[in-house]
């Protein structure tokens, strides 16, 4: 027994050894850039190579005035007067009160190594979502701004302002303050309070990445099936414009994958600071595709080479990326969402990526639960005001579950749609989305919009037939739609026409509406019987619907369990007897922050909390969960 203790505890020994040993044998940078807290791991796996997640050590501080000198905030090194966070964060997690919703100005540095020292790499910093403005500074110099949120935008990091062995000093400023021109909007109620959307939290709110470039970057990447019925063969095809960033020209071979099978995308000669574009289609017999039912994935990712001279044993890899795909179709016929010739009738939730400690900054461990809960209830899509993160697209991808994605284009006054910058940055917005999400066979539905005037005139209709236009020339394998809030009297709308999907946010017997109009929930059948009648074409979804629920009562008290329970069956009950209708979403899964003086409806609401989910933002179920339950597994959602 002593011999064996002693034989295990040199294996221990040997093992720690060989284990320093890796660690020593990398190189100092890699070695001073772990210590800083980057790790060559990613939260998500779509995407190139070479990511680095800026993880360890951050530091916040306000700026009260908003005009913080650069040289303080963004050029000094001294950490003194600065919180230390993680990243992820929300600075006003937590922070219910007014002036937290109307916003500031904030900053997050973080000091870090370059991973390699090698001169001939470049490096660019990769934010996934930062909530509002930002400027981005690189050892005390500007090197980038951006406005928005939710989508991810990415900045190089200056050759000239870097330094290959020493520390780098990454400051962010953040300003959240909105205006009525944002997406969403901000402005102010009758008695002077914020309104918007949802909680506005200001800061990082998802992860950073650090990106390493052997000269030759992807740039976008879109891998798109088409599947003409769902027994027929299909075609993938595959498009990608690749960057140079070297100072020489290089020449550069683009393969793929399709599961096994190797795709040759072609050799091109990039000139130094150029792009170069690669485009091939490709037939596949008797593909296995991707449904609900089984959602097979290919794996399709692509490899970039260094293609000469032509005497070299061996070319070498400069990127790859990541990315899988589904082959299937999603289209609209006679009305209906079809998923490989066959009509959807969807049960879903609406969801926002929020938590009471720490705000929109949350992580993929609260993300999955969300997606477990709609899978016990028996939901198959999910939909937002904002792209998600990535990590639920590709979650939804392997589960087989769907994606109604949507930029946060919400309420807009029309005074302010007429604006061409607007229009500009709300079209800018789904271009980004869509080239974001597109590869994935999750999302079947984009969204240009929510609440929009219910009364669309020119202006509105210019801006959906431009942003359909728009999407369809990115992404022509999906349908276009929006959002609107249904009244009876907005009756049919001409500007619609170039839309695929309409959804209609309907609260009939919970909201009054215009003139009372919605507040007889009886009324809720013959409302969408007329929908249907202006719209004969287009696919319609309930995109909205539910009711505040947060104490026990009679079941005709508004806010009570027993009220929300009623509403659930009634309006799932009017739904079940239109066959026509595509699918029908719960607005939403989880409570969520909304703004101050928030009443939803209920005579004893809890602002800011909206409480028409049937699970709380402490993670309880209420009793409609097993309503929603019975009616969306007793639902025969595709097929």
């Amino acid at each position: 027994m002593l011999r064996r203790c002693l034989s295990l505890s040199f294996l221990a020994v040997l093992a720690l050894a060989l284990l320093a040993g890796a660690a020593s044998a990398q190189s100092p940078a890699a070695n001073a850039a772990q210590a800083d807290g980057l790790l060559n791991k990613t939260l998500y796996k779509t995407g190139a190579s070479g990511r680095f997640l800026m993880a360890g050590q951050w530091y916040y501080r306000a700026d009260p005035t908003g005009n913080g000198s650069v040289a303080d905030f963004a050029a000094n090194p001294n950490n003194a007067g600065w919180t230390p966070v993680s990243v992820p964060n929300a600075w006003n997690a937590k922070d219910y009160s007014d002036a937290s919703f109307a916003g500031g100005v904030g900053w997050y540095r973080k000091g870090f190594h370059l991973p390699s020292a090698k001169k001939a790499l470049s490096w660019v910093v990769r934010f996934e979502s930062v909530n509002y403005r930002s400027k981005v500074y690189l050892n005390g110099q500007l090197i980038g701004k951006n406005t928005g949120a939710y989508l991810p935008f990415e900045i190089r990091l200056p050759a000239s302002l870097l330094k290959r062995d020493g520390t780098n000093l990454l400051a962010i400023r953040v300003d959240d303050r909105r205006f009525p021109t944002d997406f969403p909007p901000s402005g102010l109620s009758t008695t002077g309070v914020p309104t918007g959307g949802w909680w506005n939290y200001g800061g990082l709110l998802r992860e950073v990445y650090l990106r390493e470039i052997d000269n030759i970057d992807f740039n976008t990447v879109s891998v798109l099936p088409d599947l003409p019925c769902g027994t027929c063969d299909a075609h993938v095809t595959y498009k990608t414009t690749i960057r140079n960033y070297g100072d020489k020209a290089q020449k550069v071979k683009v393969t793929a994958r399709l599961g096994a099978r190797k795709v040759n995308l072609g050799t091109a000669s990039v000139g130094a600071k150029k792009f170069a574009s690669f485009t091939k289609r490709i037939g596949v017999k008797n593909p296995k595709t991707w449904s609900p039912d089984s959602p097979y994935l290919y794996n399709t990712s692509l490899t970039a080479t260094d293609a000469g001279p032509p005497t070299r044993k061996k070319s070498r890899t400069l990127q790859t990326y990541t990315v899988q795909t589904g082959i299937r179709s999603i289209k609209v016929v006679d009305g209906h969402l079809m998923l490989n010739g066959k009509p959807l009738h969807f049960r879903g939730f609406g969801t926002h990526e929020d938590s009471l400690d720490k705000g929109f900054a949350i992580d993929d461990s609260q993300r999955e639960q969300q997606i477990q809960w709609a899978r016990e209830i028996g939901a198959t899509l999910f939909r937002s005001h904002y792209p998600l993160h990535p990590y639920y697209y590709e979650r939804l991808d392997e589960l087989g579950m769907l994606a109604w994605v949507e930029v946060p284009v919400y309420s807009v006054k029309t005074k302010y749609l007429k604006q061409k910058l607007v229009r500009q940055l709300a079209a800018k917005e789904v271009a980004s989305a869509v080239r974001t999400n597109m590869n994935h066979p999750s999302v079947i539905v984009w969204s240009v919009g929510n609440e929009l005037s219910a009364r669309p005139g020119p202006v509105q209709g210019y801006y959906i037939n431009r942003a359909v236009k728009l999407a369809k020339s990115i992404d022509p394998t999906r349908p276009v739609g929006l959002a609107v809030a249904g009244y009876p009297s907005a009756g049919c709308q001409p500007e619609y026409a170039p839309l695929d999907v309409l959804g209609i946010n309907e609260y009939f017997g919970w909201y009054s509406g215009p003139n009372g109009q919605i507040a007889d929930r009886t009324t809720l059948s013959d409302y969408l019987d007329s929908v249907r009648q202006c719209y004969p074409g287009k696919a319609i979804v309930i995109t909205e619907t539910g009711a505040e629920a947060n104490r026990d009562g009679p079941v005709e008290e508004r806010g009570t369990y027993q009220f929300q329970q009623d509403f659930a069956n009634y309006h799932y009950g009017v739904y079940a007897t239109k066959p026509w209708l595509s699918g029908a979403i719960w607005w939403t899964l989880e409570e969520f922050a909304v703004k101050p003086g928030w009443e939803g409806g209920n005579p004893w609401p809890a602002p800011p909390i909206h409480q028409k989910a049937p699970i709380t933002m402490l993670g309880q179920k209420k009793p409609v969960f097993g309503d929603l339950q019975r009616i969306y597994k007793g639902t025969k959602q595709y097929g």
